[in-house]
């Protein structure tokens, strides 16, 4: 029996699973079932291994002064890389809490962190076992109107909606693999910045396309 392909998904709250906030606390998470990376296991098959590695509030590259730098996700890259290794193709979606006031960057340099992780998996700072794994780069979708999480983002919605662009430009660069979540869904009318189960299973169908392009 040939060996399943390893896919390693790098996120945020919406990797792992958070549902839409409806009160302000630890949020609520979603059934293995209902996330959109079950979806992207459910639709690759049994010749894939789909790994979700999410993280609430997590960054691409940026130290949160209040949720804790261990938030960063440069901080845990590659760490992760090498734990689950041997990896056939990473796919990074970060880039949504990037956009909290708190770190007062452009849709640019946030595209720019995801790039610099990009850049960790094509110049790891040791070989990885297996060897250098295929790179897909994910851009979140804008986020939607802010009801309980305003204060989180404020200024963020008109951000969100330069980063497809700016994500596109940075995975040109590096000659690697894009996909706009954006065009295939949208977030919450909820919160404005987490997934419906609806498009949990539209974005794990959009995303499988790809990666059956880059893996075959």
């Amino acid at each position: 029996m040939a060996t399943a392909l390893n896919v390693l998904v790098f996120g945020d709250s919406n990797t792992w699973g958070a549902k839409p906030v409806t009160v302000l606390g630890a949020p609520e998470r979603y059934e293995y079932e209902d996330r959109w990376t079950t979806a992207l296991q459910r639709e690759l098959g049994d010749a894939y291994h789909v790994i979700p590695e999410g993280l609430v509030n997590r960054t691409s590259v940026f130290d949160d002064p209040i949720e804790g730098e261990h938030k960063s996700g440069r901080r845990y890259f590659w760490p992760c890389l090498e734990s689950h290794s041997p990896l056939d193709l990473v796919i990074i979606m970060l880039g949504t809490n990037d956009l909290k006031p708190r770190f007062g960057v452009t849709a640019w340099d946030i595209a720019c962190g995801a790039g610099a992780l990009l850049d960790i998996v094509a110049n790891p700072p040791k070989p990885l076992f297996g060897g250098p794994p295929q790179r897909l780069l994910i851009s979140p979708p804008p986020l939607g109107k802010l009801d309980l999480l305003a204060g989180h983002f404020a200024g963020g919605p008109e951000k969100s909606k330069g980063l497809a662009e700016n994500f596109a430009a940075a995975a040109e660069m590096r000659g690697v693999p894009f996909l706009d979540a954006g065009a295939h869904i949208r977030s919450s009318d909820g919160d404005g910045v987490h997934f419906d189960p609806d498009q949990h299973a539209v974005l794990g169908k959009a995303v499988a396309g790809r990666v059956r392009e880059i893996l075959g």
